[in-house]
């Protein structure tokens, strides 16, 4: 019985979808409702998906997609599908047949014009790497009230195309994106951990050898490395377990989490029970659980009662990743600037409002039995010993994530100045032109509806900082110039220079003098045509932000960390990318890179002409300029056409 009604539904959707292919161009529409109804219908039963892929390679060119988001296969975007397929309605079933087209595509069943066969198997992994929480759906109670029948068909459609491209290319993309994401040691780790769990599940799986020790390490990372936090999970029976230790089998443990952690920028909950043991009862072991360097130790060593204090205080199983961050501030040497220490205990006993408490606390998973002054004081250890981990999750806010990245490596003083007085006092001020502006005074800014997935400090201060760079910048809206000329060095401080270029007329929107624009960057950036002067503070900078196809997205902020030669003496650019996402691409082979070319953590990277072909607006320092005119023609031609075939193509040229 439901053989012939699966064989009936079947004759229906190919009778739609011929319909559909014989229809004139104009009258389309008419016909594809009654394609997506029909395949609705087929992907209830068990046979569905096998059934329309046998069809999907006939879907574009009988018009399944046309006129639709879902038009060009070249464009698509593998981050954006998992909204759609959860989405009610129609798309989710337009989307479920757009990727059964590509996986035609990756097979060779059909030859497409634009969209290689590797291009659709490439597309096809990336997309299974960013779902993997429905290819592996979480059993909680959560998952089976949210879920719907809309993530059914999402699941059943991943262990399709799971089925058909193999667990090997899968795990191979995923290694590598859990390392990308890794290296940019971000402050944030939900995402990482989140693929690093659902990826357990495919140890079981058919993996090579070098693939299941990468995945065992990211697993032990966050889990526990050493033998007893593998064989003792509760955090309590591990704390116990712990006073029955050696010295020297505490020292083990010690350097067992210190190296996980130093090798993946992971923290175990473990380390965090064992770090303020150690605190406590062995204080000389604490240097070996941090692994600390030379400098770290003698920082710890000069603020010893501060740091066990800030241990006691912020270290936590829920707020571990602060472990590492303590790590690195020893290293960077923080507490040793006279107003870092007094910043830091101010935050102890901080009178927090309300809903800032309510906001810190929402942060953390109910249960965890933590302060919001525990929460925000681990957050500002993360950000003063990560400052370019600093990321703005999924917010317009660029700017302000560079303002506390900035302010973390040059004026942490500041930075704890700002702090108390967004979670105390509801209100920050900074002075534009001799006049304070007030951020409890505005409403508004680019993102009204903050995004909850960020760090502890950025959940405090975005918020005011976004309302007051939007009303200094509504100030000058009507100068006739980019306003990020006045803007940026009063909101970020005299560590911007005032020289200032972009390529963009504010007047009329269009490119004019582009080799000039091009020429003046290298004269003042690039070391062989700069007269050797080298950048001292971060230079914030705004890029065009292209898709893999080069289409223009959008802008951006980022700043210029350094510019050096790499490895292969290649001169790049090392910059901070607030939008620390792990793998990018940026179109015409254009990808920036986090690892293997000389960065260092949290850094991303391109090749100078590379970068300045997605550049836009800089600032500069005029007395510190080479010759323009020795920037090489073929330079600048050569930079002129990567950008107009990107997001010049959006722009008229004078």
């Amino acid at each position: 019985m439901a053989f012939e009604l699966t064989s009936k539904l079947e004759d229906r959707f190919l009778q739609a979808l011929n319909e559909l292919e014989s229809a004139a161009s104009f009258a389309k529409s008419m016909y594809q409702t009654d394609v997506y109804q029909e395949a609705q219908r087929l992907l209830d039963t068990d046979e569905g998906l096998d059934i329309l892929y046998r069809s999907a390679s006939r879907f574009e060119k009988a018009g399944v997609f046309q006129d639709g988001p879902w038009e060009k296969a070249s464009k698509l975007q593998p981050p954006l599908v998992a909204g759609s397929l959860q989405a009610k309605g129609l798309p989710s079933i337009i989307e479920i047949l757009s990727e059964l087209r590509m996986l035609s595509i990756a097979e060779g069943q059909y030859e497409h014009s634009d969209v290689s066969a590797e291009m659709a198997q490439d597309f096809l992994n990336e997309v299974m790497v960013l779902n993997l929480n429905l290819l592996f759906p979480e059993a909680t109670e959560a998952a089976r009230i949210e879920g719907g029948e809309q993530s059914e068909r999402a699941t059943e459609l991943f262990h399709f195309l799971s089925d058909k491209l193999s667990y090997q290319a899968l795990t191979t993309t995923l290694i590598k994106e859990i390392e990308r994401l890794t290296a940019q040691r971000p402050i944030m780790v939900k995402r990482t951990v989140s693929m690093i769990e659902t990826a357990k599940k495919m140890l079981h799986s058919d993996l090579s050898v070098a693939e299941r020790l990468v995945l065992e390490k990211y697993v032990s990372a966050i889990e526990g490395p050493s033998p007893l936090s593998k064989s003792i999970v509760q955090p309590g029976e591990y704390r116990k377990k712990l006073m029955d230790l050696s010295h020297e089998e505490l020292e083990k443990e010690a350097v067992a989490f210190a190296g996980s952690m130093r090798e993946t920028g992971l923290v175990a909950p473990q380390h965090a029970i064992l770090l303020r043991y150690l605190s406590r009862k062995v204080k000389e072991l604490v240097p070996a659980a941090l692994q600390l360097n030379d400098k770290g130790k003698a920082n710890l060593d000069e603020h010893a009662e501060l740091v066990f204090q800030l241990i006691k205080v912020a270290i936590y199983p829920a707020t571990k990743q602060s472990v590492y961050g303590l790590a690195l501030m020893l290293e960077r040497g923080v507490l040793s600037s006279s107003p870092v220490s007094p910043g830091l205990k101010r935050l102890i006993e901080l009178d927090i409002r309300a809903e800032v408490r309510k906001t810190l606390l929402n942060s953390c998973k109910t249960g965890d039995g933590i302060t919001a002054n525990s929460v925000l004081l681990a957050g500002v250890i993360n950000v003063l010993g990560q400052p370019i981990g600093i990321g703005q999750g999924l917010n317009p806010t660029c700017q302000t994530a560079r303002g506390i990245s900035l302010w973390a490596q040059h004026a942490p003083g500041y930075l704890l100045e700002l702090i108390p007085r967004a979670a105390r006092d509801g209100d920050i001020d900074i002075m534009f032109e001799g006049t304070p502006v007030h951020s409890k005074d505005l409403s508004g800014g680019l993102a009204p509806e903050l995004h909850q997935e960020l760090d502890p400090v950025s959940l405090v201060l975005v918020p005011h900082l976004d309302r007051i760079y939007s009303e200094m910048m509504r100030r000058v809206s009507l100068r006739g110039e980019d306003g990020h000329r006045w803007v940026n060095p009063e909101f970020y401080g005299d560590w911007v220079q005032k020289g200032f270029s972009t390529v963009i007329d504010p007047l009329t929107g269009l490119i004019s003098d582009y080799p000039g624009f091009v020429r003046l960057f290298y004269a003042t950036h690039h070391p062989e045509y700069n007269d050797d002067y080298g950048l001292i503070y971060p230079n914030p900078v705004g890029i065009f932000i292209t898709n893999v196809h080069g289409k223009l997205l959008g802008f951006h902020a980022v700043s210029i960390l350094r510019i050096t030669q790499d490895p292969g003496g290649e001169y790049r650019i090392y910059f901070y990318n607030p939008n620390n996402d792990g793998s990018q691409n940026w179109g015409q082979g254009i990808e920036p890179s986090v690892m293997e070319n000389g960065e260092l953590e949290g850094e991303c990277s391109l090749p100078f002409h590379e970068f300045v072909s997605r550049l836009y607006a800089f600032h500069y320092n005029p007395y510190e300029q080479g010759d323009a005119f020795a920037v090489e023609n073929d330079i600048v031609d050569e930079i002129k056409l990567l950008a107009r075939e990107s997001w010049g193509r959006d722009y008229t040229w004078i």
